[in-house]
C-alpha cells in the first residue's frame, strides 16, 4: 500500500509541477504584480495563487469534481466564470501605459502601491481558483492518476503538496523579476510586456470558451 501511494505521489507531483512552470494566466499575473508594485506585493500574489489551489482541492475532496464531470452545463457554468475573470484580466493589462507618463500617473502608481497588498494577494486567488484550465487540470488527475481506493487523507495531503508547491514556484518568480536590474529593464518597457500579456490571457479565455461552445 505504502509503495503504490508513493508511486501515485510521485506520478501526480511531475504532472503537477510541469503544469505549474508551463507559462499561463498565474504566471502573467506573478509577474506584473512584481514588476509594477514590487517584491511584497509579487510575493502576496503567489500566496494568493497557491492558496487559489485549495478550492480545487475542496471541491475535489467533496466530491463536487465528479458532479462537474457528469452535469455537462455546470462545466459550462465554471468555465464561462473562469474565462469572464481572465478576459478582465487581459483588459486590464492591455490598459497599461508607461509608468510615470505624467505626475498624476506617478501619484496613482504610489497609492495603488500603499493598497496593493490585499488586492495583490486576492488577484492571485481568484487567478488560480477561477482558472477553468486549474477545474479542467484537477478533473483530469484526480479520476486518472489518483486510486479511488487512496485514503481521503492522503488525498488531501497531496492537495497540501500542490498548494505548496504553486507558492513557492511563483514567489520564486516573483524574486527573480523583482531583482533589481530585471525590475528596472520591466518598469521601462514592461507596459509593452504587459500589454502582450493582456492579449494572451483574452485569447486563451477565447479559446477556451470557443473550443467548448463548437465541441
Amino acid at each position: 500500500m505504502t509503495g503504490s501511494i508513493w508511486g501515485e505521489f510521485l506520478g501526480l507531483a511531475l504532472i503537477h509541477f510541469l503544469a505549474v512552470v508551463a507559462p499561463g494566466p498565474d504566471f502573467a499575473v506573478t509577474v506584473r504584480q512584481s514588476v509594477r508594485y514590487g517584491r511584497r506585493a509579487g510575493i502576496l500574489t503567489a500566496l494568493g495563487i497557491g492558496l487559489g489551489i485549495s478550492v480545487h482541492v475542496v471541491y475535489t475532496l467533496v466530491g463536487v469534481s465528479a458532479l462537474l464531470h457528469t452535469t455537462p452545463w455546470l462545466m459550462d457554468v465554471v468555465r464561462l466564470l473562469g474565462g469572464g475573470y481572465l478576459i478582465y484580466l487581459g483588459v486590464q493589462f492591455l490598459r497599461s501605459r508607461p509608468a510615470g507618463a505624467d505626475a498624476h500617473d506617478a501619484e496613482s502608481s504610489q497609492e495603488a502601491l500603499r493598497q496593493g497588498a490585499l488586492r495583490a494577494f486576492w488577484t492571485g486567488f481568484l487567478t488560480n481558483a477561477t482558472n477553468p484550465k486549474a477545474t479542467l487540470f484537477f478533473l483530469a488527475v484526480f479520476t486518472t492518476v489518483v486510486s479511488t481506493s487512496t485514503p481521503l487523507a492522503i488525498q488531501a495531503l497531496y492537495g497540501v503538496w500542490m498548494c505548496v508547491v504553486n507558492a513557492l514556484w511563483f514567489v520564486l518568480v516573483s524574486l527573480m523579476f523583482t531583482h533589481p536590474a530585471v525590475r528596472a529593464r520591466f518598469l521601462r518597457s514592461g507596459w509593452l510586456f504587459e500589454r502582450a500579456m493582456g492579449v494572451l490571457l483574452i485569447v486563451f479565455a477565447l479559446r477556451l470558451l470557443l473550443v467548448e461552445w463548437m465541441g
